[in-house]
């Protein structure tokens, strides 16, 4: 498969999963497939629960911005990402996590506003970087495991005090990383898990583990242990895109997060083609904040192509 059709399909892929995701956010266990149960019939795209048909969350809105500033900025530009955040949350969006909005409007600089917060709420490990993290693993997973997996550190650090949030989104660049090189991400793991920081090792290689289930999680799945080990579940107990994204979603609760995250490993491992069309064909990224912008399938692409240039 060549490399475009996998970058394009994480990109794509983590968007199909959040928009898919959003209207059974949570809920119980099971609910796609009650109302859904026959794969491959259509209809999932449903909207719901404030969220028009095909629209995506704050999952992908984030993601894109990651992506337009790497490819309007030449690079990392955290304090351009962090004030392109502070734009967004200021629009009013649908949806935004508690820690994050917290984090982008304290009145704190750019580089001490995660670390502020983490420090006075001793709960910093939620999904809300992993989420988003699609678009920048296509682009930093060129520059080699090194750089894909510190540029993951660095973009999670904007909104995110704990570390363990910081490993998790590490972890997931270098899952996309070498899923682009055609190596099997599963098989991968142990040696990824060798690169992640000893304290947080452990606990990563337990939801990590081939015999692990999300029902043995000690968290909710809007924790990025749970969220990532809920996600690597669903990849490796399926044998499609589609199957990988019912059981992320049937899994319930941070259905729209979980479903990212799956789709983005899912995409690139299956390939955008296997992204069903009557999936993609009513995709919709808004951009609250940025002039009334919104994105489709064909910007997705593009932005898909320009970040794995």
């Amino acid at each position: 498969m060549k490399r475009i059709q996998r970058a394009a399909g994480a990109v794509v892929g983590s968007a199909v999963g959040d928009a898919l995701g959003g209207p059974f956010e949570f809920g119980p266990q099971g609910a796609l497939s009650v109302r859904f149960p026959a794969p491959g019939a259509g209809g999932e795209m449903c909207g719901g629960g404030g969220w028009d048909r095909g629209e995506a969350t704050d999952d992908t809105q984030m993601a894109v911005l990651v992506a337009e500033s790497l490819l309007e900025r030449g690079g990392l530009d955290l304090p351009d990402i962090f004030a392109r955040f502070q734009r967004w949350a200021a629009s009013d969006p649908k949806d935004i996590g508690l820690q994050t909005e917290d984090v982008l409007t304290n009145g704190m600089p750019w580089g001490l506003a995660a670390a502020i917060h983490s420090q006075f709420n001793q709960r910093a490990a939620g999904n809300g970087s992993l989420m988003r993290a699609s678009a920048s693993a296509v682009h930093f997973a060129a520059a080699g495991q090194e750089a894909t997996m510190d540029a993951a550190r660095r973009i999670a650090a904007l909104t995110h005090g704990d570390r363990a949030a910081w490993e998790g989104t590490a972890i997931f660049h270098e899952l996309i990383r070498v899923t682009l090189e055609d190596t099997d991400p599963l098989t991968a793991l142990p040696d990824i898990l060798a690169l992640v920081h000893p304290e947080h090792r452990g606990r990563y290689s337990t939801v990590l583990a081939a015999d692990w289930h999300p029902d043995q999680a000690t968290e909710f799945n809007g924790a990025v242990w749970s969220c990532l080990g809920s996600a690597v579940w669903s990849l490796r107990n399926s044998t499609s895109f589609e199957d990988a994204i019912r059981a992320a979603i049937d899994l319930g609760g941070d259905t729209d997060t979980v479903a990212a995250v799956t789709g983005g490993l899912a995409g690139a491992y299956y390939g955008l083609d296997a992204i069903p069309a009557h999936w993609t064909q009513p995709l919709h990224v808004p951009l609250p904040g940025f002039d009334g912008r919104v994105l489709h399938l064909a910007d997705l692409l593009h932005l898909a192509h320009r970040l794995a240039g």
